[in-house]
């Protein structure tokens, strides 16, 4: 940790920093709306995303384990509920918004297609020819046109800074010249910038890099509990990794009758602790190096400022190559993503070749539709989908529906 990092940490009771996004300062919804007198912008936008349909949707869209496989295992929602929380202390400790931080962690995940990142696969595959699927850009398809909640507007009109922290959390999308850094920017967040400038070439808020590094710190912690649960991991396996590994001897060490269940459980708890904690002990050496002294300053600094330290930083890779390699390359888990992955381009394939098997709302007008216009449609309607209402499609279009238990 930074020499003195956590000597100046913040629990929420004083004033943010100068470089904190400020509610009272927001550069506004792309429809203007009246104020509260009670909720800053940032504020709404939180409540408005816990309100949407999509965030109930989580509750049933697959994390690492297919949603209906046990009650215990982590879905969308409660993985998007876990970032929330470490994302809201980081923000706390770093003086900045919480309520900006958590809003984009709740949201981070809102594109994703039932069965994880093997739908986003397959639905990209079918799709590849008129623009590919990105669930990235998918989020933001469903905050500003997909949901239909309200009288004068699609979507929940979110603050520039929520929708920029949405569109930019894992850093800048282009150069200075528009070009993209990764490939071409996907065309759903091209339009919606050119109606509400998301400043591609720049890196997001503070509050939303809060956020894309408490993703990280979720889901390195808490697939390895659901691997666990499981039976796909030991942690007997985990003890050659070097982060679980040596948290693991401490915990042995210190209770060494402990069952194998709460070990578990301590080794998740002081993983996150100490993630967490090198995190606001590498942002504050960052922003003491770097000094910004405005929200504007942290998006042109030129780099991340919440990251982990060097040494965590690697700690960090060699964990997600261990998973990568026995938990979500696994046999099981590869056969189920192999049926998933039927499921989608089935369901695809159906619904592009006749839109009347969608539902009034998605259907309208398709028969008549540019290929361009009712791939994206049905791309809308599957991604939505939960794991459960795909396979109960799956099951009313089919005469056999794979069992992913």
């Amino acid at each position: 940790m930074g020499k003195g990092a956590l000597g100046d940490i913040g629990f929420g009771y004083r004033p943010r920093a100068v470089y904190a996004s400020d509610p009272a300062r927001s550069r506004g919804r792309l429809f203007d709306e009246p104020e509260s007198p009670t909720r800053t912008p940032f504020q709404r936008d939180r409540d408005r995303i816990i309100h949407s349909t999509a965030f109930r949707r989580l509750k049933h869209k697959t994390q690492v384990f297919v949603a209906h496989e046990g009650d215990h295992y982590r879905t969308r929602l409660t993985h998007s509920i876990e970032v929330a929380q470490i994302a809201r202390a980081l923000a706390r400790a770093l003086r900045v918004d919480e309520d900006l931080a958590e809003a984009v962690a709740l949201v981070h995940d809102f594109g994703h297609t039932p069965f994880g990142h093997t739908g986003e696969e397959a639905l990209n595959e079918k799709i590849a020819g008129w623009g590919g699927f990105d669930h990235n850009a998918q989020s933001l398809r469903v905050v500003t046109r997909l949901e239909r909640r309200y009288a004068e507007f699609d979507g929940l009109n979110l603050s520039w800074e929520t929708l920029e922290g949405l569109v930019k959390h894992n850093g800048p999308l282009t150069n200075a010249s528009g070009k993209g850094l990764k490939g071409a920017v996907p065309q759903a967040i091209r339009d919606y910038s050119a109606l509400h400038d998301l400043e591609l070439d720049r890196f997001a808020g503070i509050e939303a890099q809060c956020a894309a590094i408490a993703d990280d710190i979720a889901y390195n912690t808490h697939d390895i509990d659901d691997g666990l649960r499981a039976g796909l991991l030991t942690l007997d396996m985990l003890e050659d990794v070097g982060l679980p590994g040596s948290i693991l001897k401490r915990v042995r060490a210190r209770y060494p009758q402990l069952d194998d269940v709460r070990t578990g459980h301590e080794l998740m708890r002081r993983q996150i602790t100490l993630m967490v904690e090198d995190v606001i002990a590498a942002a504050a050496d960052n922003i003491e190096r770097l000094k910004p002294d405005s929200a504007d300053a942290v998006r042109a600094a030129g780099e991340t400022m919440v990251t982990f330290s060097a040494e965590m930083a690697a700690a960090e890779k060699e964990l997600k190559a261990f998973l990568y390699k026995h938990l979500y390359r696994h046999a099981e888990v590869m056969r189920v993503r192999a049926d998933a992955e039927q499921i989608v381009r089935d369901l695809f394939d159906v619904y592009f070749a006749d839109p009347r098997a969608m539902p009034d709302g998605w259907r309208e007008g398709l028969d008549r539709a540019q290929d361009r216009i009712k791939a994206r449609s049905v791309a809308d309607f599957l991604a939505g989908m939960t794991d459960t209402y795909a396979l109960k499609e799956h099951r009313r279009l089919f005469d056999h529906t794979p069992d992913l238990g």
